[in-house]
């Protein structure tokens, strides 16, 4: 049956059917006006013909972005293991440690001798003054070309504990300080909670410059960045090291599995630069808590363990 033809039967008696479905063809010859009218009609949403798992299209997705991003780590991983040992730096990404990737896709536009130069200058600095200069000058992330500032660190050279979350919001990168907006006072209650303040840590991210969109950044965007951030840990030598979030967590742990899932357990830190390992665990994101209050519970039995692990460390 034509839709022309199908549009006109309504059920007996059903006047207000009849004058809607008028309507609609009467409109047939306009597609504006057919759209119009499915919206009045309340439908918003095209169904095709066939169904549809997108619970597939998710799975099938971040499979294909898990092996994007794991390619452009093991490239940097082998970029480093090529060179002489005498010639590599010592902030050198760790042996063989490839661990999951963020959900976004790697960034093409990362290439391979940014990956080296990176690598390069993190080895060079000796300390951290000398390690935010290097990223000054570092041109090879592409998040720079369209942050208003870098956002490298805040806190005690000498702290014992550092941290580390996902990346610079709009706040952060309006100041050029990580952690200072809603997400940042919260963290700064968390740590006030077990005696901590910032003059007593350092924090960081896994990437110095805000993702457009405040987006999560990609595995590219990481790995190149990476470098760098093992330097923070491997100059400041603190005794506890904590991923906030997913990204830094994947990034650094190597560990599968959510934050939810790897939380309250804790893990071995190392990298070739560092003289000893060192403790690490995994904590929820502040941004994450405030959107999901339920789990403060979970972070405050979090907070409770990292104090007793500092006491434990002396």
């Amino acid at each position: 049956m034509a839709i022309r033809d199908a549009a006109r039967l309504s059920l007996p008696g059903d006047d207000g059917m009849v004058c809607l479905m008028s309507a609609f063809v009467d409109s047939l010859d306009r597609p504006a006006d057919i759209l119009a009218w499915y919206l009045d009609a309340g439908v918003d949403e095209a169904v095709g013909e066939e169904p549809l798992d997108r619970y597939a299209l998710v799975r099938e997705a971040q499979a294909r972005s898990e092996s994007e991003a794991q390619a452009v780590l093991k490239g940097s991983h082998a970029a480093h293991a090529a060179q002489p040992p005498s010639a590599r730096p010592a902030s050198a990404l760790a042996q063989g440690r490839v661990g999951p990737a963020p959900v976004r896709p790697a960034d093409s536009g990362v290439a391979e001798d940014a990956m080296k130069s990176a690598v390069e200058l993190a080895g060079e600095a000796k300390t951290l003054d000398e390690l935010r200069a290097a990223l000054e000058g570092f041109d090879g992330c592409p998040l720079k070309k369209t942050a208003m500032n870098l956002v490298f660190g805040d806190g005690s050279p000498n702290a014992r504990i550092v941290l580390i979350g996902e990346a610079p919001g709009a706040d952060e990168d309006r100041q050029g300080v990580p952690f200072v907006g809603a997400s940042g006072q919260l963290l700064d209650k968390m740590l006030a909670s077990i005696g901590l303040d910032r003059s007593m840590v350092f924090i960081s991210n896994t990437v110095f410059w805000r993702p457009p969109g405040n987006r999560t950044p990609n595995a590219g965007e990481i790995a190149v960045c990476l470098p760098f951030v093992e330097r923070i840990i491997e100059i400041i030598d603190p005794v506890v090291l904590i991923t906030v979030g997913g990204p830094a967590t994947h990034s650094l742990l190597t560990q599968q599995g959510s934050v939810s899932r790897l939380r309250g357990r804790w893990f071995t830190y190392e990298t070739v630069g560092m003289s000893h390992p060192i403790a690490a665990s995994a904590i929820y994101h502040p941004a994450y808590l405030l959107r999901t209050p339920t789990h403060k519970r979970q972070a405050w039995s979090d907070m409770i363990a990292i104090k007793a692990k500092l006491a434990e460390l002396g």
